[in-house]
């Protein structure tokens, strides 16, 4: 499978899930996460950043394949392979990150291993835009 294919998919994933969390936590879960300080707010959070970073790598997925074919022979487009390493960091953050929160908003898993994955997801985030520039 090439990397813009894995990107789609990948994409394709975060995508729907994050749909679906936001649809879950406005109706199934809108009790619970009311009665929690902040829940509503922190989960709105995770899913907005989830769906970003699915459109991002869907783009990148495109940019990886344009940049495998003729037009990086003439330098018109970068490294295919920076944009799948970008695509790649932020499937991988954005699952740390927004997953973290949500199990956070929860109450499910420990809070000291939780705690610290969400920035961990972030930087790797933050990488994912910086990888797209070179």
């Amino acid at each position: 499978m090439s990397d813009s294919d894995l990107l789609r998919k990948l994409a394709a994933a975060l995508g729907a899930t994050g749909v679906a969390a936001g649809a879950f936590g406005a109706h199934a879960l809108k009790a619970t996460l009311e009665a929690k300080k902040g829940g509503v707010e922190n989960w709105r959070t995770a899913v907005s950043y989830q769906l970003f970073h699915a459109t991002a790598v869907l783009a990148l997925s495109a940019l990886s394949s344009a940049s495998s074919g003729e037009l990086s022979k003439d330098k018109l487009v970068a490294s295919g392979g920076s944009f799948a390493t970008a695509g790649k960091m932020m499937t991988i953050g954005s699952v740390l990150f927004s997953g973290s929160i949500y199990c956070l908003t929860l109450d499910v898993g420990p809070k000291k291993l939780l705690g610290p994955v969400t920035p961990i997801g972030g930087l790797l985030m933050i990488g994912g835009w910086v990888m797209t520039a070179l």
